[in-house]
């Protein structure tokens, strides 16, 4: 995907490409992370839709959740998501920012030379 440390940098349009297709693919990534946590939160701790969203949000971002948990399931759920979120949140700026450390560290190694 990206070019060969003996290659020459890549030109900016297609510097900003890969950074806007590696940002779309984490909103994305978010957006699923966020619907999931919306559904296990609605269906195990009998939420409504918008108090999920919000809990699914808090968590996501990691702020904590805003109601307390009812029972041993959503207690369950909670735990999983919030280790899933904060994976999921890692890996998610990892893509996105990695055009940006690719480019930094191979103009880098081209201004070693």
């Amino acid at each position: 995907m990206y070019e060969h440390h003996s290659k020459p940098l890549a030109p900016p349009k297609e510097y900003y490409n890969r950074v806007l297709q590696n940002s779309i693919w984490g909103a994305l990534i978010v957006a699923l992370s966020l619907f999931i946590g919306i559904l296990g939160y609605h269906y195990t701790n009998n939420l409504s839709w918008v108090d999920s969203l919000l809990n699914a949000s808090m968590i996501l971002t990691g702020m904590g959740p805003v109601d307390p948990m009812i029972s041993t399931t959503a207690k369950l759920f909670a735990s999983f998501y919030a280790i899933f979120s904060g994976v999921v949140f890692l890996t998610t700026i990892a893509f996105v920012l990695a055009p940006v450390a690719h480019r930094f560290l191979h103009k880098f190694h081209l201004d070693e030379k």
